[in-house]
């Protein structure tokens, strides 16, 4: 279906963030869905996959992760000073800082005429997808997709240490999480570790997808990008989100 896009401003802790969306045009009630970029925020690539989503049927808000410590707007590059870049915003910034960010998303959302607040969601890539497997800590989050999640099996998120994976009990929606087998960040004992703590939880609903494919294999601007298991594991996003939340 046809999109239509917007960029607004919420204010968290005294500092503006913005907040991009992307929805229907269609009149209805959708799912919303908190959609958490890598540590490079709001560039061409992770914006044309909260669009894609938003075509399936979504309210899709993706917010500035690190507008406590950049100008609104910006754009880290993708390159090795850019990495740097982003980590260090990362590392300077508190967990429960992100976990307020995360609140006032998930609180817009609900308010939101366009938005079904008994149907929300969360998806995230790398950095992203720890702070979406944060998001699916609370009750009202009924499905997350945790792409690449980097940091969950040793809490390395923020300027301390993420009791993330140790409150894995708190999570009553659907969790799928998707791996790459080649990606140096969340190598297999990382993936071991957190399918073990998975495991340890009874009941948690939980789907694993592991591709033969690098870190940020879905990011079509670089040089790691898989077209081919980009597909195949945006269908399993989609599938996941369609049964979970319609």
């Amino acid at each position: 279906m046809q999109i239509r896009r917007d960029t607004i401003g919420l204010t968290v802790d005294g500092s503006l963030m913005r907040l991009y969306v992307a929805q229907p045009k269609s009149v209805g009630r959708w799912p919303g869905v908190l959609f958490y970029s890598d540590i490079y925020q709001l560039g061409d690539p992770i914006t044309r996959l909260a669009d894609r989503l938003a075509g399936y049927g979504y309210v899709v808000a993706a917010p500035e992760i690190f507008h406590r410590r950049e100008p609104i707007g910006a754009v880290i590059k993708p390159d090795a000073t850019g990495r740097l870049r982003g980590n260090d915003n990362a590392r300077n910034t508190p967990t429960s800082a992100f976990d307020a960010d995360a609140s006032a998303v998930l609180d817009w959302l609900t308010d939101q005429a366009a938005v079904d607040a008994a149907r929300l969601g969360a998806v995230g890539f790398c950095i992203g997808g720890h702070l979406a497997f944060r998001a699916a800590l609370r009750p009202q989050v009924r499905a997350t997709a945790c792409i690449y999640p980097t940091g969950l099996q040793d809490g390395v998120l923020g300027s301390d240490r993420a009791d993330s994976l140790q409150r894995a009990a708190e999570i009553q929606g659907a969790l799928l999480t998707i791996f790459g087998s080649l990606d140096p960040h969340v190598p297999e004992p990382a993936r071991e570790a957190i399918l073990a703590a998975f495991a340890a939880v009874p009941g948690l609903r939980q789907t694993t997808r592991l591709y033969e494919a690098n870190h940020t294999f879905m990011r079509d601007d670089g040089e790691r990008w898989d077209p081919q298991c980009s597909d195949h594991a945006w269908g399993d996003v989609i599938a996941f989100l369609q049964t979970e939340l319609g």
